[in-house]
């Protein structure tokens, strides 16, 4: 894991591994890079693979909630993409990263060679964001990995049928750090205050000219089939508008995939050497 300064001053951590074309990785909305091994153990020799910790997540430096914002977000992946010399990237974006991704075509398209979004559209479900707030900035309520994974496999049961305990440990790994008092979370607990506060600015806003801002670039979407922030409905439009689009659902998955699941590799497999 590497870092790089942000201009304002922030330390933001980002790993940067592979050969061949660059392939972004932006996580979602409380996630880290670490979202992405699958990704890494699998493509790494097909592609150069850089992740990054949004500020405030992960092991980056937290911040003024106030930046904690598409927007900044995005300037923080293009000023990344600055420190490596990179000119033009692929992202692929779980959820918030794939809004940001979207952004991005609409702000600097020049610097984007495709887009693989993960579970996210230009329409996202009021019910998922309803259960996002359920947990977003609020510490876990478990002692240890073992205990969230019992947790796990029970509360998200209807979403990720049959994920057995080591896969729910696994995640719980990457979502929370253990202390001595339980779980703690891996971002700014702030990040709740600045959703809400962005949520109340903008809600409601027609996210479609974003997704229409990626007309001409190479495009892929997976979906989990048992999704609650990205409809069926959503994907028959986005699919209707760009008919050319590569597209998956991954069975037995909500929101989102983990990127393991043979139908996702498959899709990031086409997405790839599509770009070739």
């Amino acid at each position: 894991m590497k870092t790089f300064r942000t201009e304002d001053g922030l330390s933001l951590a980002y790993d940067d591994v592979g050969d061949g074309l660059p392939l972004l990785c932006l996580a979602g909305l409380t996630r880290n890079m670490a979202d992405f091994g699958p990704v890494v153990d699998r493509f790494a020799s097909q592609a150069r693979i850089i992740r990054m910790d949004y500020r405030g997540r992960g092991a980056s430096d937290h911040a003024d909630p106030e930046t904690y914002s598409l927007m900044q977000e995005g300037q923080d992946a293009l000023a990344l993409l600055d420190r490596l010399g990179v000119d033009r990237a692929a992202i692929l974006g779980t959820s918030r990263g794939g809004l940001i991704a979207m952004l991005l075509a609409a702000t600097a398209k020049n610097r984007l060679a495709g887009v693989l979004l993960n579970d996210i559209g230009p329409v996202i479900e009021p019910v998922g964001i309803e259960f996002i707030m359920t947990y977003l900035g609020r510490r876990p309520a478990f002692a240890d990995y073992d205990a969230a994974a019992e947790a796990l496999s029970v509360n998200m049961a209807d979403g990720f049928p049959g994920m057995t305990l080591d896969q729910w440990r696994a995640a719980a790994r990457r979502w929370w750090r253990q202390e001595a008092d339980g779980l703690d979370l891996l971002y700014d607990p702030a990040l709740r205050e600045a959703v809400i506060a962005q949520s109340e600015a903008t809600g409601g806003a027609d996210l479609w000219p974003l997704f229409d801002a990626l007309d001409g670039l190479p495009l892929g979407l997976i979906r989990g089939a048992n999704s609650n922030l990205l409809s069926r409905e959503t994907v028959a439009e986005m699919r209707r508008r760009r008919p050319d689009m590569r597209f998956s659902e991954v069975p037995d998955r909500g929101h989102v995939p983990f990127l393991d699941e043979p139908e996702a590799v498959v899709l990031i497999e086409e997405f790839l050497e599509g770009l070739q």
